[in-house]
């Protein structure tokens, strides 16, 4: 069972940065995506940011060119640098990380860490 530890979240003022991590318990051999989805109170999950198979990255309109995402296949390592936070960036962030095994897709999904932006 592979299990996604994401660390990096916190609590920072407007305009402040934060870059969150995601490792994986093993190495993951054949990654074909990976990404961040967020959570805020009351509000539905949202797709934050993904490298898709083919190494092209997407993100949430309201993160664009504050958000990076970058990943690191040697080490199944993906991380998601965030700038000029906002207090509406305030929500748990989780982690995915998608393997393939043959025909097949499996997504991994860490525990979530919180992001809080407070002034």
């Amino acid at each position: 069972q592979v299990q996604l530890a994401e660390s990096g979240g916190g609590t920072v003022q407007p305009g402040g940065s934060l870059t969150l991590s995601c490792v994986p318990s093993v190495h993951i051999d054949n990654i074909h995506g990976m990404g961040w989805y967020r959570q805020a109170p009351g509000k539905q999950r949202e797709l934050v940011a993904e490298i898709r198979g083919d190494g092209a990255t997407n993100y949430a309109d309201s993160v664009k060119g504050r958000f990076t995402i970058s990943g690191d296949n040697a080490r199944s390592t993906v991380f998601l640098q965030m700038i000029s936070l906002e207090p509406e960036d305030t929500a748990i962030y989780s982690c995915y990380i998608d393997e393939r095994k043959g025909d097949m897709v499996f997504r991994y999904w860490g525990q979530g860490t919180q992001v809080t932006v407070s002034s």
